[in-house]
């Protein structure tokens, strides 16, 4: 991707328009009186076809100009928002995604779009009160010769001089006229009075002003509307003239046509000599200069791939830091040891900073479904009503674009197979409108993401008979309910009693387990017969650089994820003569089970005499992990383990120590399952 090629510039910026433009719209549907979301909806519209103008995209441009003058009886009141309106809105947002990703094939349906957006602001679903439309075949747009002949018009004087920083953001003073003339019939007139000797001429900066003589009601709302992005940092006047002005006006133009001319053929070039007048008082260019370049200053598009770059050359960084502080801890140079400590810090800042730009807030991600449910609700005819929360909980790039594929085939799935129909939940008791929620929340060194819905939960007995069915299993096998809920996760397996375009064929849950698995997550599945049904997806905070705690089991050295970690103890002597099978630990009045990690990773030797137990935590959940010697704290970049060793489910990765030795990263969702299995296990072989 070249950043710098124009067309891709506006390509980039016209995604970020359409999507503001498609959740103004969703969020039009659910408030449609709200008038700020009926402006930044129309604002998005201008700003698209100015721009697509400006980069040569006619198509978008002249597709654009139409939606924008059938939706502006929206913004005069003239019609209200309602699902009609909206749907064919979306549509239209739709077509102009594809003819901007897509400028040289030939796209269709447009007309028709067009067509329908007509027939719904001509008052087919218009709101009560509105002006009456039925003896006008289609709204009337600006590009419309003259007003409606019992309309009273005047001659309003519009000049203006634009800001000094307008052509160096790409404002085309020849598109801004074009656009003035289609209010009415219109006289223009250049102001040359300020350009400057050629000497110190800045050809970047508008010294040229313009005087417009416009035939029209009122055209105070149309200017406003031309020049919405630029009207604070300009001089603007509007003047009604009255009829001596008037009178004198078409003296002028009779006696010297030269000074004006139309606009229809070359509005730009016509620059002919005026009688010089005094000008207004001039704002100071500099300061609207500076705020725009303040403006500008303060966000910066960077290519992803730039930054996975200075990612990569960090973990570098932390891996040579750690290498200088081994040698200068094993060095008597007090200056080498100064030096280290520094450089640690330095490391560990540029590291949170590289970090920091890499979090993105996941409601970047909620804001993508909301149009899924809206269509999937029309499609199904089931009314549902979307819930997020935790939008600003953050997390890496990397895993936000991992993630768009697991939750669209977890929502779909709630919605096809969790929720009924309205006439079912009717039925049940329950309203008619089912309730999807999307949540987000911090879980010590892990992001929980839920995807919630109000519908009539797993079918266990239908899971188990098409599990045993597939050969999954048999029915001699005894499985938990968490056991048996997770069977859908596997390839190939459905309930639904036939394919549909939403499900049936059992690849999406396949596609969401594959992923989350990739990412180093987990999954928890629960259910409420009748209630709903919640999937968790558990993901650690980041893929790249983590703070990790370094502990020893015999020979070997591990990192834990410090974020992980609750807290250190000392495991008590003589614990093994009284536990009877059961490890559990008492910490302050919680019994806390523990994993002796020389026993899980099969090391051989004698034990250390005091050794210490790791407290660690996933979800809910807590176990102790009992180590030879904690060793301290470091910055542990992460590497994906082969695709040979990607089966041992007890480490998530590996990191390179400061003298180049290889220390396994503990998966500690993992170990704290394992743990928590084993209290399981315990207790069902003491209740027997």
């Amino acid at each position: 991707m070249n950043i710098s090629d124009p067309t891709e510039t506006f390509r980039q910026e016209a995604r970020e328009l359409l999507d503001e433009l498609e959740a103004g719209l969703l969020d039009l549907e659910q408030d449609p009186s709200n008038s700020d979301l009926v402006n930044s909806t129309f604002r998005a519209l201008h700003t698209i076809k100015g721009s697509g103008a400006m980069f040569g995209f006619t198509a978008v441009a002249e597709f654009v100009h139409e939606f924008e003058t059938a939706f502006d009886q929206v913004r005069k009141g003239q019609t209200q928002a309602n699902a009609a309106l909206i749907g064919v809105a979306l549509d239209a947002k739709d077509h102009i995604h594809l003819l901007i990703e897509t400028p040289d094939a030939k796209i269709s349906g447009g007309d028709e779009i067009l067509a329908n957006l007509r027939a719904i602001v001509n008052g087919e679903t218009g709101a009560p009160g509105a002006p009456k439309t039925e003896p006008a075949p289609a709204p009337v747009h600006k590009k419309s010769a003259a007003p409606a002949p019992e309309a009273e018009t005047a001659t309003w004087r519009l000049e203006f001089y634009l800001p000094s920083d307008a052509l160096i953001y790409g404002t085309n003073p020849v598109l801004l006229l074009e656009e003035l003339a289609e209010i009415g019939p219109v006289t223009i007139t250049a102001l040359t009075d300020r350009i400057p000797d050629l000497a110190v001429l800045d050809p970047e900066t508008p010294h040229i002003g313009w005087r417009l003589d416009i035939e029209a009601e009122d055209p105070t709302a149309a200017i406003d509307d031309v020049f919405l992005f630029l009207r604070d940092n300009m001089e603007l006047s509007l003047n009604r003239l009255d009829t001596a002005d008037r009178l004198a006006l078409d003296a002028e133009t009779t006696e010297d046509p030269a000074p004006a001319a139309r606009v229809e053929v070359q509005p730009a070039p016509v620059a002919a000599p005026t009688t010089p007048q005094a000008p207004a008082p001039r704002a100071k260019p500099a300061s609207g200069a500076d705020t725009a370049d303040r403006a500008a200053a303060s966000s910066l598009r960077v290519p992803a791939e730039r930054l996975d770059e200075l990612m990569d050359r960090v973990g570098e960084l932390v891996i040579a830091q750690a290498r200088l502080s081994q040698i200068a801890g094993l060095s008597s140079d007090t200056a080498l040891k100064t030096i280290a400590e520094e450089l640690e810090r330095l490391s560990s800042g540029l590291r949170d900073t590289t970090m920091g730009i890499r979090m993105v807030p996941i409601g970047t991600l909620f804001g993508r479904f909301r149009r899924l449910i809206h269509d999937l609700s029309s499609e199904l005819g089931k009314p549902i009503e979307f819930i997020t929360t935790g939008e600003d909980t953050e997390l890496d790039k990397t895993m936000i674009e991992r993630l768009a594929d697991p939750l669209v085939h977890l929502i779909r799935n709630s919605i096809d197979h969790g929720l009924e129909s309205a006439e079912k939940r009717a039925a049940a008791g329950k309203p008619a409108k089912g309730v999807v929620r999307l949540s987000a929340v911090y879980s010590g060194a892990e992001v929980a993401i839920s995807v919630t819905d109000d519908g009539a939960g797993l079918d266990a007995v239908r899971i188990r008979a098409k599990a045993e069915e597939s050969g999954l299993i048999t029915s001699d096998t005894k499985l938990t309910d968490q056991e048996l809920y997770h069977l859908i996760f596997a390839p190939g397996f459905s309930t639904a009693k036939e394919v549909t375009s939403l499900s049936g064929r059992g690849v999406g849950m396949d596609v969401v387990k594959r992923t989350i698995d990739g990412l180093r997550g987990t999954i928890d599945v629960t259910s409420r017969p009748g209630e709903g049904s919640t999937m968790t997806l558990r993901l650690p905070l980041t893929l790249a650089i983590i703070d990790g705690m370094l502990v020893r089991v015999g020979n070997g050295r591990y990192t834990i994820p410090l974020a992980a970690v609750e807290e250190c103890v000392e495991l008590p002597e003589g614990i093994e003569a009284h536990a009877k099978g059961r490890n559990f630990l008492d910490i302050r009045g919680a019994l806390v089970p523990y994993l002796r990690l020389r026993e899980v990773f099969g090391t051989k030797g004698e034990s250390e005499p005091h050794q210490k137990v790791v407290i660690v935590s996933s979800g809910e959940g807590r176990v102790g992990l009992v180590v030879d010697q904690i060793i301290g704290n470091n910055q542990t970049v992460i590497k994906q383990l082969s695709k040979l060793h990607s089966g041992i489910k007890s480490f998530s990765g590996a990191t390179i120590l400061g003298d180049g030795s290889v220390a396994l990263i503990l998966d500690t969702a993992h170990l704290v399952a394992a743990g928590q299995g084993y209290v399981d296990r315990n207790l069902t072989g003491r209740a027997a």
